[in-house]
């Protein structure tokens, strides 16, 4: 029994790999399609019902995602859900879900797990969804999270600002 569980664990994280690797791909649309199909199964929720948002601020950051319509109750209380797991994961320096999403180490992340005592991450409900609140005094940590912001906004083409709001 304990070699046919050691079997299953390695034929899951051989398919695991094999699908991230076949989906990422260096044509942009093709790795476009790849984030959001990866997006909807890591987040539990649709890109379609939804948008997100990346904000770079003199302390961190946030992340933004609201429903496009008012009364998705099932989508705004999907992304509550999923903000609120990411704010305890991120604290713990667990980044799975976005390395999962973007089938790459985003960049900043490793300096984010090795500074996790220096960020604070907090999960707070919008109208329409839910905002993390990523805060930080230090420097080099606040580089870190800018960058890791920055990628979000270029990988999901959020067209949202890469320069920091004042």
């Amino acid at each position: 029994m304990k070699v046919f569980h050691l079997f299953f664990l390695y034929a899951f994280g051989a398919s695991c790999l094999s699908t991230i690797a076949q989906q990422a791909s260096s044509d942009p649309e093709d790795h476009f399609a790849g984030v959001n199909a990866r997006g909807d199964q890591g987040m539990g929720f649709s890109h379609e019902k939804t948008t997100h948002h990346f904000h770079l601020l003199a302390d961190g950051g946030a992340i933004e995602i609201e429903s496009n319509g008012p009364t998705d109750a099932v989508s705004q209380e999907a992304i509550r859900q999923h903000l609120t797991m990411i704010a305890a994961k991120f604290s713990q320096g667990d980044f799975a879900i976005p390395m999962f999403i973007h089938a790459t180490v985003p960049p900043g992340v490793e300096t984010m797990k090795q500074l996790k005592s220096k960020i604070t991450y907090e999960a707070e409900n919008t109208e329409l969804g839910a905002q993390l609140r990523i805060t930080t005094h230090d420097a080099e940590a606040l580089t870190a999270i800018h960058g890791f912001l920055r990628f979000q906004i270029q990988d999901h083409q959020t067209g949202d600002s890469l320069e920091v709001q004042k």
